[in-house]
Formats: structure tokens, sequence, C-alpha cells
């Protein structure tokens, strides 16, 4: 009787071991990449990921898809998900990458604002200020038609523009531009205001002028790969929704952003 109970048992527990097997085979997981951008997406291991991973892990959880979040270069990342390694890009403008699948809803807003040290004189004006300094960017990031027209212009003049790449390109500009190797250098408001805070920088490193206008930030879909249109549908639905009920104005606040749009 032992004997038999026992088999039971057994049968039982390899059965249940089969279904949660199977279901774990079926489990559907969407692959993000980006470089770190904080805070709208952040280190992988990071207790708070950043804005958009929080965001996108939510609403395609609803829809039963997990999220795998990967830190890479940005030029990788946005080759990986051009050919297919990988499904969305995270933080990406249109121009970052035009043939890929963005939704209507915008989740964030890129403000892309000039920086310099304490103190300095020198004011961006406009196109024709950048001529009176160094200007550090990052490589392969857009930051609209006009300045990109100017990085395509003079990225080989060492004197007017400098890029830095791999995942502490953002470091490295800062760090250039304390030493007085650039003058000053271009990021997005709200990574700028968290890196100084995180880093102990704030005040040494100033705002000095804002290109206009901003620029709309997405979650982009990969355009080889089939699924990128269900995936855009359901994270432009989940913005939408988020955006309605409030979800969306909380998340940014809880990074210490007021909801610009």
């Amino acid at each position: 009787m032992r004997t038999v109970k026992g088999f039971a048992w057994l049968a039982t527990g390899l059965l249940a071991a089969l279904a949660l097997s199977s279901t774990c085979a079926r489990a559907e997981t969407l692959i993000m990449e980006a470089d770190v951008w904080c805070p709208v997406n952040c280190a992988q291991d990071a207790e708070r990921p950043g804005i958009f991973v929080e965001l996108a892990t939510q609403i395609f959880a609803e829809a039963g898809i997990q999220v795998d979040y990967r830190v890479t270069n940005w030029a990788r990342a946005v080759q990986d998900v051009r050919s297919g390694k990988a499904h969305a890009l995270v933080g990406a403008g249109v121009r970052d990458a035009p043939d890929f699948l963005f939704g209507k809803y915008a989740p964030g807003i890129s403000r892309n604002c000039f920086y310099a040290r304490a103190g300095g004189s020198w004011r961006y004006t406009g196109l024709e200020s950048l001529a009176q300094v160094r200007l550090g960017v990052i490589n392969g990031y857009s930051y609209g038609e006009e300045l990109d027209d100017y990085i395509r212009r003079y990225q080989k003049e060492q004197e007017r523009l400098q890029l830095a790449a791999g995942e502490q390109a953002l470091a490295l500009n800062v760090r250039k531009v304390e030493l007085g190797r650039l003058d000053a250098l271009l990021e997005n408001t709200w990574i700028m205001a968290m890196y100084l805070d995180r880093h102990g920088n704030r005040g040494e490193l100033v705002e000095v002028g804002c290109r206009v206008p901003d620029v709309p930030i997405y979650i982009a879909f990969s355009p080889v790969l089939s699924s990128s249109a269900r995936y855009r549908d359901i994270f432009d639905e989940g913005v939408l929704r988020y955006r309605q009920d409030g979800r969306l104005a909380a998340l940014l606040q809880r990074y210490g952003i007021h909801p610009q749009l």
C-alpha cells in the first residue's frame, strides 16, 4: 500500500514538474537593450532600474510577457535591435533609429542642455556660439536635426568636437570638462541631474543653455522581428493607460522628475 501511494505521489510530482517546465518553456520574454542613461534606464542589477525599465516591466507583465533588460554601449544596442538579436531599444528618439517601430505615445521627453564649469562666461545661444568651444557629445546619440548636422560636419575636428563612446561615455565627458580638456558637454537634463547628484559634482558643472525644441523619447522596437508591431502596440496602449490613470506621473515623481507631458 505504501509503495502504491508513494508511486502515486511520485507520478503526481513528475506531472507537476513537467507542467511547470512546459509553462516556463512557453514563457514569453522580451529583450530590451541600451547603455546606462539613468534615470531613464539604470544599471541592470540596480534596485531601481530606471523609469522606462520599470514602466515596460509593469506594462508587459500585465500581458504575460517577461522583460529581460540588458546594458551595453549605445552603438551595440542599436545594432542588436536593428538585427533582431534584441527586441527593443530603451530611450530612443526617432532620429536615433528612424527605421525602428515607434508608438504614438512617448513615455518621456528629452531636454538636452549644455553644461560647463561654474564661473565661465560662455552660453549657448545657437549653433554659431559653438564655434567658441570644444564640445563633448556621445557617439551614436541623436541631439536633434541641427545639432546632429553640426556633429557630422565637425566630428573629425578635435578642437571643436569630441565624441565619447562606451558605457562610461558621460563620465568621460564630465571628467574632460572638469580637467579643461572640453569647454562644455551636451546631455539630457534628467540624466545630468542624477549623475551630478550621485557623483557629488553638483555645483561644479552648471547648465549654460538648452537646445530647443524638446524631443520625445520612446522604447523603440526592432524593424526585422515579426513580434515588434504587437509589442509596440502593447506598450503604446500601456503608456496611454498609465498616463490617464496617473501611474506614469507617479513613477516619474518617484525618480524626482516632474512630468513634462
